[in-house]
């Protein structure tokens, strides 16, 4: 099973991100070395949405999204968690 991380941005989430990048991206590289984060990165044109895919329970997702951050300091507005049913790939 797969879960989808899905961040809504703040408008001004380019230029608040520079002070927090480091301290989100080794959190997010931890849970990756894990085995628990497959992929995760910004939509552009425009930098409204993040995405990051899970192979983990819930529960560490949620525990991921309440520590990031950007979370924390308000550069995600909102965040939710679905199931992907994906059909093709994504073996692990």
């Amino acid at each position: 099973m797969h879960l989808l991380l899905e961040y809504a941005l703040a408008p001004d989430y380019l230029e608040r991100r520079g002070a927090l990048r480091e301290e989100h991206l080794d959190l997010a590289r931890a849970a990756h070395e894990r085995g628990e984060l497959l992929l995760a990165g910004a939509l552009p044109d425009p930098f409204d949405r993040a995405l990051l895919v899970w192979t983990a329970p819930r529960e560490v997702v949620e525990r991921f999204a309440e520590q990031d951050p950007y979370v924390v300091q308000g550069l995600v507005t909102a965040w939710t968690i679905r199931e992907w049913n994906v059909v093709v790939g994504g073996s692990r």
